[in-house]
Parts: C-alpha cells; structure tokens; sequence
C-alpha cells in the first residue's frame, strides 16, 4: 500500500527513510524497447480512438450550428451526464474541450464521448511519462517510476477494451469487446491503477514526483467520471445502496457449481487440470530447479517462453523446490497461463522484499500476475521478510478471472494483494498479521482457511484493508464459507493481540463474511477504525449467517456502514455469480452461472 499506513495500531509509521543507494536510470536499450512498444501500442489504439470519434462526429452536423468557436456552456446532455459524477466541473471543462461533445443530443451518447476522451489523455499521460526515465532517481522514485508506467499501460488497454465494447467497429474481431460488467470491471481496474500509481510517490520528493504530478494530473478524477456516466446511463444500476451495480441479465441459482466444487466458468479440460496429479499432466513447459532434459531451471525462464496473448491455456509445471527469483512478473501480454506445483508443501515461490528495502509495496511481490485468464494451483506463495519490516507482499494479483486453488499464501503485513480486477480463491490457507488480505479487486475467497499469526509487540492483527476509493467501482472483498483461525503462536498470547476482521483503507471500503467460521481470537467489537472517524459512514461491512465463538455480533461496532445482513437476498449480491459476475466470464453463449449461498 502507500507510505504513513500504520502498521496495526502501532506507533511507528511505514516511512521509507532516507535513500543512501546510489541513483539509478534506464538503460539506453531498455529505453528504447519501451519506445518501440509504446508506439506500437499508440498505433494500434488509434484505430479504436479514430473510430470513437467519427461515432462522435457522425451524431450530426449540429456540432457547426450549436458549438460555434468561442462558445464555452455546457448542453443539457453534457450537463445531464456530469451531474452523475464525483468531479462535475472538471467533467464538463474536460467534455467541452474534445471534438463532438457538443453534438450528442443525449447523455447516452456521451457515454463513449467520455471513454474517448479519458483514453486520451491517460495515452498522453503514458507516452509524457516514458519520455522522463532519463532522470536520475533514487531507489524508491525508481520503484514508484516503473510501477506507474506498469500501471498506465494497463489502463490505456482497459480504456481500449472498454470503450471499444461501447463502440465496436465494424468487421472488428470479439476479443477487445465485454460485457456491461466486463467494461465496469476494466473501468474500475483503471481507476485503482491511478490511485496506485499516486500513492507509489508518497515518500518520494523530487523532481521525478514533480513530474509525475503534472503529467497524472486529474487523471484519477477523469477515469471516476467516465466510470460515473457509463454506471449511471450506460451501465445500469444497484438495486439497493451500497451493494454493488447489478448485471441487468437474470442469472439461474440452479446453475452454479460442478459437483459443488469448480464454477462452470472454468472449461471442462481447466477443470479437469485442477484435479488431476501434476505428474499426469502433459505441460506445455516444465521448471525443476535440479534441470533435466526438457526442463528450465527458473520460472522466470518459463514466463518468458510462454507465448503472448494467447487464447490457449499454457501450463506450466512447476516441480518440488525453493523458488526465490527476482521480480516473477505474469505480465498484462502472458495470457492463459496455469501453474501447477507439486503441493504447497513442495514447491515453494519466495522472496523477502519489503518496503524498508526502499520500493513501493506494489513492488515488494514475491510474485505478481496481472495477465488475464491466470491460474495457480498446488504451490506455495511466500515472503519471508518478517513483521519488522512492515509491508512484505508474498501474492499480487491483478489478473482479470484469475483463479488461485489449494494454495498457501504466507506473509505478515499486506500477504495477499489482490490488486484489481475479477479474481477468485479456493481452499487456500492465507496467513498474516496488519491488512493481510488487501487490495481493490472483485474477490470471493471460498472454503479457505483465513490464519491470523502473531504480529509486533504492540500490533493489532487486521484481516482485510480493502481500499475502494470510488462509489461506482465494483469491487470489494467477499469471504465465503471460510474458517478464520489463529496460528498456534498467536493462539498463546491473543488476549495481548487482538485480531479484527478489517479496516477501512480507503472511503468506500468494503467487505462482507459470510457463512463462515470464526474463532475467538476475533475482537468481540470485530471491525477496527482506520483514523478516527473517517469512512464509517461509507463503508459496507457486513456479516451474514458467521458461526464460532467469534461470530456473535452483540458488541459489534455501531458504524453507520456496518450491518448484520439478515436478507438471503443482499447476502447473495457477494458471491461468484453476482459479485464477480460469473456469467459474463462464459464465451458468448448465452450460458448463465451462478454459485449461490449454499455450501
């Protein structure tokens, strides 16, 4: 997460220090590899921009006789659509300024208006970006740096893939295009990457975060009013508040789980991956630390033969072993990857990277993914910098229908970072003390076993610290049918460390337990403040049908945003099917799913 978090209710803050390290910069070859990707990714976006605006333009000739030169006031549909979002004067300042905004006769017609123009200036923003690695920089800056070029390019293509679902062309092949909550999902995913991108640069100073400043400037704000007008007149809306926007196509509860097990949005043979022994297993690369015939030696070496954007399913099987690889990254181009391990207690991937090791929290990742369609099965996830060094992420995943199952995530503060995006969790044991499961995904965790461990002296343990920053974003944190334990160190001595189910990170944080165990070690008050006052009035908390000795909601918090949910029906807005939305996760085809309260 960001600098200045405190680390559990202790009084120490996670500040980066002074940097001794000896300033770093791009090497000339990199920087020229960014150059030829980066104009390569803006020609192709052009394609998308150019159709979008002669779809603008095309509304009709009204552009000459109703926005002559000069003329600065809004139309009823531009003032219509920005009255839905958080940031109205930009909003219109930002629409009256791009080519065809004064055109459309309607609110729906700006919808794509907004994409367009927000596509734009997010490219802009990249291309500015790239253009200062030059610049000398110290180790934090350089981490924050690289992070938001990361970060930028993954949301020019969410913007590229959403506005081309609002507006196809014609001819135009399926990939590029979504769903309604296809293009919520990749708009919020932006959203999130804006934010993490800013904060990357909260203990940096310098000339590199004064650039960085002026080129991301309202970006963030330009990203929550087209997520704010596609929501509201494009994207339909919730049917409470609070809960999250609701696909508009009814979905069928009896569709739901193969033999109450793999959601059907997993295909007959991914499935069938997912049970059978490693060893019978025809992987397409294997990775043995001892080598061998056929095999690499390091996984890093398996990321980089996998093919790019593939629409097939590439496996890659990691054999028994102690993994510690610098950076393991599943990037945005390696799609369909699955990784399958020996067990968690086999093969391992580890790391002890830490924000006191000067780099950003989203760069501390012992092993990050954000490649859509990513899998991992039967291994281990680790980070073993230890409490002292605060934030220490073991698992990132940014991955959209990501699937992550019989795995162990193991760390202290900030373990699992589940990041953005569509993701989903199964009979995983997830361990940690301060914000252990974190992040501004669309997540269900299911059947997983949930361990508070014992932290710093002073500390609080806090499960979840979920970070949703935009009321219109789609994304929060549901545990379901999960047993929420402590580690028999903690198990000694919980009456000096209380554990809380969460706290709220960010303004519209939002988490949900539902139909899960939890065990006395869980503060009878069960939720804790962040700073004072701040989000309890915003948040959405909620418990719904929780048992254990931890699970009684008598001396729960009062918040305004905390509930105890009585309704089948509002418990059911978190899972698969209608939090994560496992329909559109199908091909076209029409069929529903969804995996429903029952266990």
């Amino acid at each position: 997460m960001g600098y200045g978090r405190l680390g559990g209710g202790t009084e120490e803050t996670d500040q980066p220090g002074d940097s001794t390290a000896a300033p770093a910069k791009l090497s000339s070859s990199t920087w020229t590899k960014r150059r030829r990707v980066l104009f390569l990714a803006l020609l192709s976006l052009l394609l998308i921009i150019a159709s979008a605006v002669s779809a603008a333009l095309v509304i009709g000739l009204r552009a000459r006789a109703e926005g002559r030169a000069g003329t600065r006031k809004p139309t009823r549909a531009i003032s219509g659509a920005c009255a839905h979002t958080l940031y109205p004067a930009l909003c219109v300042e930002s629409l009256l300024d791009f080519p065809g905004s004064t055109a459309a006769g309607t609110e729906q017609d700006l919808v794509h208006i907004s994409l367009n123009m927000t596509l734009q200036r997010l490219s802009k923003a990249f291309y500015l970006s790239s253009g200062i690695s030059y610049l000398e920089m110290d180790p934090l800056a350089h981490s924050a740096y690289d992070d938001c070029l990361e970060l930028l390019e993954d949301s020019v293509h969410a913007l590229s893939r959403a506005l081309s679902s609002v507006v196809p062309s014609e001819g135009e092949g399926s990939e590029g295009r979504g769903s309604t909550q296809d293009v919520l999902t990749w708009l919020s995913a932006a959203l999130t990457n804006q934010d993490t991108c800013s904060e990357g640069f909260d203990g940096v100073v310098g000339p590199v975060k004064d650039q960085m400043s002026e080129k991301l400037k309202d970006l963030s704000e330009l990203v929550s009013n087209s997520l704010a007008i596609f929501s509201a007149i494009g994207g339909g809306s919730g049917d409470f508040a609070g809960v999250p926007i609701q696909n508009r196509r009814r979905l069928m509860e009896e569709e739901s789980m193969i033999n109450g097990r793999f959601p059907r949005w997993l295909s007959k043979r991914e499935r069938e991956l997912l049970d059978m022994p490693a060893a019978e297993i025809q992987a397409d690369i294997v990775v043995s630390k001892d080598g061998g015939q056929g095999t690499l030696k390091t996984i890093a070496e398996a990321i980089k033969k996998a093919p790019e954007h593939s629409d097939r399913r590439t496996i890659i099987y990691v054999r028994a072993g102690r993994y510690e690889e610098d950076m393991l990254k599943v990037g945005r181009k390696k799609t369909n990857l699955m990784f399958i391990g020996d067990g968690p207690d086999k093969t391992i991937i580890t790391g002890k990277k830490s924000v006191a090791d000067k780099m950003t929290t989203f760069h501390t990742a012992s092993f990050a993914a954000t490649g859509f369609g990513f899998i991992a099965r039967d291994m281990t996830f680790e980070n073993y910098a230890g409490p002292g060094k605060h934030q220490a992420v073991a698992l990132r995943v940014g991955a959209d229908h990501a699937v992550v199952y019989r795995c162990t995530i193991k760390g202290y503060q900030d373990t699992l970072y589940v990041h953005s995006n569509r993701q989903f969790f199964r009979e995983c044991d997830i361990y940690g003390t301060v914000d252990f499961i974190c992040g501004n995904a669309a997540v269900v965790i299911q059947h997983c076993n949930i361990y508070a461990r014992k932290p710093m002296a002073q500390q609080k343990n806090t499960i979840t610290a979920q970070n949703r920053k935009d009321p219109n974003q789609n994304t929060g944190i549901s545990i379901h049918a999960c047993r929420i334990l402590a580690t028999s160190d903690l198990e000694a001595s919980k009456g000096s460390f209380p554990t809380y189910l969460g706290r709220p990170w960010k303004l519209y944080s939002r988490v949900v337990y539902m139909l899960s165990y939890l065990g006395d070690h869980i503060h009878p008050q069960g939720w804790l403040e962040w700073s004072s006052t701040f989000a309890l009035d915003t948040l959405y908390y909620g418990e719904y049908m929780n048992n254990g000795p931890g699970a009684g909601v008598a001396q729960r918090v009062k918040w305004p945003g905390y509930r105890v949910i009585k309704s089948p029906a509002e418990a059911s807005k978190f899972t698969v099917a209608q939090f994560i939305y496992g329909s559109s996760w199908l091909p076209s085809t029409g069929v529903a799913f969804m995996a429903g309260l029952s266990v």
